[in-house]
């Protein structure tokens, strides 16, 4: 398996002179896996642009493109790449898109293809030339993607359904979890609260500890983990319930779950390359936090497993 990042920034592309070393676009990571290089890529924000011209370049020569796009979840910076991918508008091409939807009535096709109608987008998604299938997931153990490759899905903590992914493939693992942040108790907790209420109090704080684990036990042993880490605890504070993580609890449960390397991931729009490097001298000392391998994503990084 190799691994290449093509956007790394979260909420908003944010391209520029102060975010070139780490990248400004939002993201997409793309994996190859076995001797026939299947292309999987994970999310569909504005760094798919270049993905799509990548592989125009690279792979269309080779044959027509087949590949499988996993959304970890709909929210705009994760889909809005999607119009500008190339390989859609291309005879030949096969895709699947998979991924999850947060209302029932909505078919993922109309919540990923409504941004191409003509009130937004001069194209429309039956105007497409390539053959596209999509696939709407939930969370599930074992997904057989044939050819040697398992998919794992797990349920995440953000405002909309989002889905962290588990790719097998060999001896190696590869995990994403981006949008999410640690569930919480969400009862009251405050004895003199007028409103408060013992039993669910308990309950409350039992099914967070729960999830929690859950989530890390998800990513156990994972050879590389990308992870959210949009904030770092001081800011966190003030953006509870945005789906977004610190980067101290990502590298504690990182660390708890034996993860080998650990990219952070999903920057924020207003981080500049100085700031990620400051941040970096301070998370990304060997051994400073424990086993883990700590890391900042950067477009154009490759991993090769």
């Amino acid at each position: 398996m190799k691994i290449r990042f093509w956007g790394v920034r979260g909420s908003i592309p944010s391209p520029g002179p102060k975010t070139q070393k780490y990248g400004g676009n939002t993201a997409c990571t793309e994996l190859r896996v076995g001797p026939a290089n299947r292309i999987i890529i994970i999310d569909a924000g504005s760094g798919i642009r270049t993905l799509g011209n990548y592989l125009m370049a690279n792979d269309l020569p080779k044959g027509p493109i087949r590949a499988d796009i996993f959304l970890s979840h709909t929210h705009w910076d994760h889909i809005m790449g999607y119009p500008f991918f190339t390989p859609i508008y291309i005879p030949g091409t096969k895709l699947k898109v998979h991924g999850p939807v947060s209302f029932e009535e909505d078919p993922l096709e109309e919540v990923v293809g409504g941004q191409m109608k003509y009130r937004y987008f001069p194209v429309n998604m039956g105007e497409l030339a390539s053959e596209i299938d999509y696939i709407r997931l939930k969370e599930d153990p074992h997904i057989d993607l044939g050819e040697g490759l398992v998919l794992r899905t797990k349920l995440l903590n953000h405002p909309i359904t989002a889905l962290g992914y588990r790719f097998e493939y060999g001896k190696k693992a590869v995990c994403t979890c981006y949008d999410t942040e640690p569930f919480r108790n969400l009862f009251i907790t405050d004895p003199s609260h007028p409103a408060y209420d013992e039993a669910m109090a308990i309950e409350g704080e039992e099914v967070a500890i729960e999830q929690n684990k859950a989530v890390e036990q998800f990513f156990a042993g994972a050879d590389l983990l990308i992870y959210d880490a949009q904030y770092t605890a001081a800011e966190y504070g003030a953006r509870l319930n945005w789906g977004h993580t610190a980067i101290e609890y990502a590298i504690e449960a990182a660390n708890r779950a034996g993860v080998k390397r650990l990219a952070l991931f999903h920057h924020d729009p207003d981080r500049t390359d100085a700031t990620l490097d400051d941040l970096a001298e301070i998370y990304c000392q060997p051994g400073k936090y424990g086993p883990t391998e700590i890391f900042f994503a950067r477009e154009g990084m490759e991993i090769d497993f």
